[in-house]
């Protein structure tokens, strides 16, 4: 497809069609400050701070909402786009905790990276909201409404990704806020802990209960199912304190279901976890190596014939490794007594 061709502050830049302004600046390293936007979920214009000024058009247009067309020349920064930005981040940080210093969402947090680029260093208006309740119902992660600063990101993501609609805006005005149905805890709601709302919230309204950066971060598969998601282990001191989705892969595109988000250092650190091969001598189970282990369970399957045997598969294996299994199972075993265990 032809690329379209557009300016942005002076520069030309490159667009694929079908793409909005605000795409097409990110993926020139262009920089439109917006806080409603997530690449996954459908354009909302909720936030109104990714407003540009577009030649030959009337008014100020939402970046993230305006398709590119050829010729197109665009603002981001004037003087105007960037007094109205002021003015709404002002706004939002009337009602919002300014304790960045010791919140957990310290330098990733969009809104303060918002504040610094519009040059905000203070609060101006009243604070005039009232200390709001802490849902902490939930095992994984917490929703703090104190720090809400109602982009819908969460409640669009519950709706058009994981298709549950667990949780919603309420009321009107300033009591709006995010809740379940009946306002109730999230644990009472049809919630499903997935997560996915929580990695795209902007502030820190939705954050995971155990909150420790990394030092490391290695790519690998989830082993939970065998439908191969690939995520992203985060590491420090050995242990496991952060996972995230890896993007890489077509099998999820960055999602995760809440075994593989928040169930994978708990089996994995788990203290009666094996992680080496037992085999069992004069009544006791000793420590093994993997040669020693195999040419054990080699005799031992020689000795039986094949309607004394039977192969239960693993969930946590991959589609591959379960058909081999099968394989071997039929034609080298010699029997079809087979089960797979997806049952988790």
């Amino acid at each position: 497809m032809h690329e379209i061709i557009i300016k942005i502050d002076g520069t030309e830049i490159k667009a694929k069609p079908g793409m909005t302004v605000l795409e097409a600046a990110r993926e020139n390293g262009i920089y439109i400050p917006a806080l409603c936007y997530d690449p996954d979920l459908e354009p909302h214009g909720g936030c109104r701070l990714c407003l540009v000024e577009i030649e030959d058009m009337r008014g100020l247009h939402t970046a993230c909402t305006t398709k590119v067309s050829y010729g197109m020349s665009v603002k981001t920064s004037t003087e105007e786009i960037n007094q109205i930005r002021r003015n709404t981040v002002e706004l939002m940080l009337a009602d919002h905790p300014l304790d960045c210093l010791t919140c957990v969402k310290n330098q990733r947090c969009e809104l303060q990276e918002v504040a610094a680029y519009l040059g905000i260093t203070e609060r101006r208006l009243p604070r005039t909201a009232t200390e709001r309740p802490v849902d902490n119902s939930n095992p994984f992660f917490t929703l703090n409404y104190n720090y809400c600063i109602l982009c819908q990101r969460c409640t669009r993501t519950c709706d058009e990704i994981a298709g549950v609609n667990a949780i919603e805006i309420i009321n009107r005005g300033f009591e709006s806020r995010v809740s379940t149905f009946g306002d109730k805890p999230l644990m009472e709601s049809i919630c499903q802990s997935c997560g996915e709302c929580v990695i795209r919230c902007p502030v820190a309204a939705l954050t995971p209960k155990v909150n420790i950066m990394p030092t490391a971060e290695v790519e690998t598969t989830c082993p939970y199912c065998g439908v191969g998601c690939m995520m992203n282990i985060g590491t420090r001191n050995g242990d496991i304190v952060s996972v995230s989705g890896s993007r890489n892969s077509h099998a999820n595109n960055g999602r995760l279901c809440v075994k593989g988000r928040f169930g994978i250092a708990e089996f994995v650190q788990h203290e009666d976890r094996l992680t080496d091969p037992l085999i069992r001598k004069e009544g006791e189970l000793v420590k093994a190596d993997w040669d020693e282990a195999l040419e054990l369970v080699a005799k031992k399957l020689a000795s039986y014939s094949g309607d004394e045997i039977a192969v239960i598969a693993s969930a946590k294996c991959t589609n591959e490794d379960n058909y081999v299994v099968q394989k071997f199972t039929r034609a080298v075993l010699g029997t079809n007594n087979l089960d797979h265990c997806a049952r988790l």
